[in-house]
């Protein structure tokens, strides 16, 4: 099983974004689950949700305590909540920033990990440039299908079709492609500096 934890505020698509990774996962096969989690129902208040993936059927309908995977939609939440609780020793982490991990003061988060398992990427700053609003969400499905090669962006663009319709499933589908782009090539610089190292 692969678990994912999304953490953002309230007008960011949170829950959405579990939505759309449950779509996508279910369109490649596997069984899937989309948890929200509310505290308080307002915009900007802190959000989180979940989504599970695997190949079996999945009984549980616990909070993700233990993710595989943790999505970070908004930088202010990082040192206000243990946004990191439970990752994985190998876990996965997607920021959405457009500072360096080590400029947002995450240098030991590194330490014992799997290299090229942590990284930022610039949703907000994306999603404006296609969507026409700050809502990162599907630029981040984007980054982490590129990321972890867990599910790929064909089925990413089929779950946003799913979702949405007309010019905001175009939008949404332009900016989570950009961001799978922008991390796959990082990843591709990232290997042919260990090569020549």
């Amino acid at each position: 099983m692969f678990e994912v934890r999304i953490h953002g505020r309230g007008g960011q698509g949170v829950v959405t974004a579990a939505e759309l990774l449950s779509l996508a996962a279910f369109e490649e096969g596997h069984h899937v689950q989309a948890i929200p989690s509310f505290g308080s129902e307002r915009t900007g208040a802190p959000v989180v949700s979940y989504c599970r993936i695997s190949e079996n059927e999945i009984r549980t309908r616990e909070p993700v305590l233990e993710p595989d995977a943790v999505i970070i939609q908004d930088p202010t939440l990082l040192h206000q909540t243990d946004v990191f609780a439970g990752l994985a020793p190998d876990g996965y982490v997607v920021i959405n920033s457009t500072k360096s991990i080590e400029e947002l003061g995450l240098e030991d988060l590194r330490a014992g990990r799997p290299a090229h398992r942590l990284l930022t990427v610039p949703a907000t700053d994306l999603a404006k440039k296609f969507i026409g609003r700050p809502v990162p969400n599907a630029v981040l499905l984007g980054a982490l299908a590129a990321l972890t090669g867990r599910f790929n962006i064909d089925s990413v663009v089929k779950a946003i079709n799913v979702k949405f319709r007309g010019k905001i499933a175009e939008a949404n589908i332009k900016a989570a492609q950009a961001a799978y782009e922008l991390v796959t090539n990082q990843l591709a610089d990232a290997k042919k500096e260990t090569a020549n190292a």
